[in-house]
């Protein structure tokens, strides 16, 4: 893709921190960092979101989490904790329409950083919940 802010990043167009890199994935240093040592892991290939990966391509880039997650920790020892985001579309707050995932080291609970889980359990029925749930099974097995 030419005109992905990342893609020109991975071509070394644009300059950035670099965290990581191999054949498959790119880790670098957000520009806002959220909190010190915000990083971006990427797949280098393009692609759009989560909705977009075929195969193994997503295998790839995640299994990568880890091992920079590891090296996060090992180097900034004052982190207590890690977020890891992944935003996959317009309304789900992707604003750079090439796959990425935040690590967002935690250091204490004024960090201005969170997110909020609201209990809606009540609003649905075990019935409702089931039915949802083979729903999804069956689609996932279509997929599979």
């Amino acid at each position: 893709m030419t005109d992905c802010i990342f893609c020109k990043i991975i071509n070394k167009e644009i300059p950035s921190y670099k965290v990581y890199e191999d054949e498959e994935v790119y880790a670098f240093l957000d520009l806002s960092q959220v909190t010190l040592g915000h990083t971006l892991v990427i797949p280098k290939k393009h692609v759009a979101d989560i909705f977009d990966y075929q195969g193994a391509e997503a295998g790839v880039v995640f299994a990568k989490i880890p091992k920079i997650a590891r090296a996060m920790e090992h180097a900034l020892p004052e982190m207590q904790g890690m977020n890891i985001v992944n935003n996959n579309k317009e309304l789900a707050y992707q604003t750079v329409f090439h796959s990425h995932l935040h690590l967002v080291p935690r250091y204490t609970t004024e960090d201005d950083f969170s997110i909020k889980f609201k209990d809606n359990s009540q609003k649905y029925s075990q019935a409702e919940l089931q039915a949802l749930a083979s729903k999804l099974n069956e689609q996932v097995m279509k997929d599979v």
